[in-house]
This record gives C-alpha cells, sequence and structure tokens, in this order.
C-alpha cells in the first residue's frame, strides 16, 4: 500500500466524526444558537468506548456481532474509494460492485441486529431501513454506471476523477444530484430520517440501535461516520477533478470538498422538514429518474 494511500485511510479515519460536528455547527448557525463543539462527536465515542455493553438475555450472537460486522465492512470500503489525486489503495475492475455489496452487508447486518432483539418497535426500523435501501441501491449503482459510461472506466480510481464538472457534457450534472439524494437517504440524514429524533412514528436508523450500548454503539455511530465520509468522498469525486497538478494541494482541496459536502448536508437540514414516510420513496424513485436520463443521455452521445 502506497504511502498517499495510506495518508487518504488516516485521514478519513481521524476527521470523519467531525464531519457530524460540522453538520451540527451549520444547523445551530441556522437557528441562531451557539451549538455544540466541533469535537463533541469524538467525546461521544470516548464516552461510549468506556462503558460497558448491557446485553438482553434475548438476543443471541447476532446481536453482538452486527457492530462489528457493520464497521468492518464500511472500512472496507474504505480501502477502495479514492479522495483526491492518486488512485485508492486497492483497485480491481468492477470494485465499484463490491463496494456498494459491503455498504449493503453493513446495513444487513445492523438489521438483523435489530430483529434479534425480538422488539417489533426495531424491526419496524428495521423494514424501514431495508425498503428504503431497496430503492437507495439502484440509484447509486445507476450514478456509478453514468460515470463509467462517461470516464470508459471500470473502477472507482476512474469512475471519480471529476467527470460532472470537467466534462462539458450538461447532463451529468443529473448524477450529482442523484448521489446528493443517496447520501442524505443511505447515511439517515435530512428528509429521510432525523437522525436526532426519538419518536416511533419517525425514527429509522436510531430505532434499531436503541439497543445496543458502550463499545457497540460506538462501533456503529463510528461507522456511520466512516459510512457518510465516504459518500461525500463518492460525491466530491464525481465533481471535483485535480485542479492545480500539485498532488497535496489537490488532496486538500478534496478533504475541504468532502467537508464542504457535510455543510450542505447541514443547510438542507436546516431549511427542510423530514418527509412522510410515504414520500420518501418518491424522493428516491426521483434519484433513479436522474441518473437513468443521465445515462440515457451519456450513452445517446
Amino acid at each position: 500500500m502506497a504511502a498517499p494511500a495510506v495518508l487518504r485511510i488516516l485521514t478519513a479515519l481521524v476527521l470523519a466524526p467531525l464531519l457530524l460536528g460540522v453538520i451540527n455547527r451549520v444547523k445551530a448557525i441556522f437557528a441562531g444558537r451557539q451549538g455544540r463543539r466541533l469535537s463533541q462527536p469524538y467525546r461521544d465515542l470516548f464516552k461510549l468506548a468506556r462503558k460497558g455493553a448491557v446485553y438482553s438475555r434475548t438476543t443471541t450472537w447476532i446481536f453482538k456481532a452486527a457492530p462489528v460486522v457493520s464497521l468492518a465492512a464500511i472500512l472496507a470500503v474504505l480501502v477502495l474509494v479514492p479522495l483526491g489525486p492518486g488512485g485508492p489503495a486497492l483497485s480491481f475492475t468492477g470494485d465499484f460492485i463490491l463496494a456498494v455489496y459491503l455498504l449493503a452487508l453493513a446495513r444487513a447486518a445492523v438489521v438483523l441486529g435489530a430483529l434479534d432483539t425480538g422488539s417489533s418497535f426495531e424491526g419496524m426500523g428495521a423494514s424501514r431501513e431495508a425498503a428504503f435501501s431497496a430503492l437507495a441501491e439502484p440509484a447509486l449503482f445507476l450514478c456509478f454506471l453514468v460515470l463509467a459510461a462517461s470516464t470508459h472506466g471500470l473502477t472507482l480510481g476512474v469512475l471519480l476523477r471529476g467527470a460532472a464538472l470537467s466534462s462539458t457534457a450538461p447532463e451529468l450534472a443529473l448524477a450529482p444530484i442523484a448521489l446528493f439524494i443517496v447520501l442524505l437517504a443511505e447515511n439517515s440524514r435530512i428528509p429521510v430520517d432525523d437522525p436526532n429524533t426519538h419518536l416511533e412514528l419517525t425514527m429509522i436508523h436510531e430505532v434499531m440501535i436503541l439497543d445496543h450500548s458502550g463499545p457497540d454503539l460506538a462501533f456503529i455511530e463510528y461507522g456511520a461516520a466512516v459510512k457518510l465520509w465516504i459518500f461525500c468522498a463518492v460525491l466530491t469525486g464525481a465533481v471535483l477533478p485535480p485542479l492545480t497538478g500539485d498532488p497535496w494541494l489537490d488532496f486538500a482541496l478534496a478533504v475541504a470538498g468532502v467537508f464542504a459536502c457535510a455543510a450542505c448536508v447541514g443547510v438542507v437540514e436546516s431549511v427542510m422538514a423530514r418527509l412522510r414516510l410515504p414520500r420518501v420513496p418518491k424522493l428516491l424513485a426521483l434519484a433513479c429518474a436522474c441518473a437513468t436520463i443521465a445515462l440515457i443521455l451519456t450513452l445517446w452521445r
């Protein structure tokens, strides 16, 4: 593994929780509040890691393994996703397919852990998560196909070279729109889900992890932060090409682009309310439609 690839992975591992702090700070600015510290997500993770885990007598090994499997799958995706100039730590033909399936594995682990509790409450959240992911994954695949048709490549290192901005094809602008909608859905952000709510009728992701505690909950929360970093890196890579030719400066710009994506998420959560659950599939269908139109126009050219 090359040193630059190690640096990109370490940057993601260290700075991923800071994305949540940026989102919360942007929301606080819009609300006219001081808000929490940018370092608050780190404090929460350290506090959870020091606590002990509590397990219900109705749960099995599936519940205990779910946080570890989920975090491991997300970290495996991090190895495949590039950031800035240079390729990812691991690259091969069709690696974007593996990345999508690893994200699905991480989601399936959390869903199975929720179902293993035997709680109808957590089962409700698991069913919503599975239903919405079945609509978000096709949109993500279609976005990758659009980038593949534009760049004539089949690896994430080729796909994520800023095709949407560097190309003269205006239809490629639809792919980042679809990717941003998928980002909001996959990371349980408004308008799909509200990560700060605890209302029974609105929770999706939060209700699935109610029985997790201590280090197990820290694994899930940290995995969610890394997953947000991955989607922001994918969106940045699809939009922002290398601008200066200096690899270190372009890498810094790519990291800034990731935090800009997080700031955009905070803006969306500040100006929009969470959608009613029956309207979420329509939003994801819009993402699929945007990606499909972009794919057809790209192939037509």
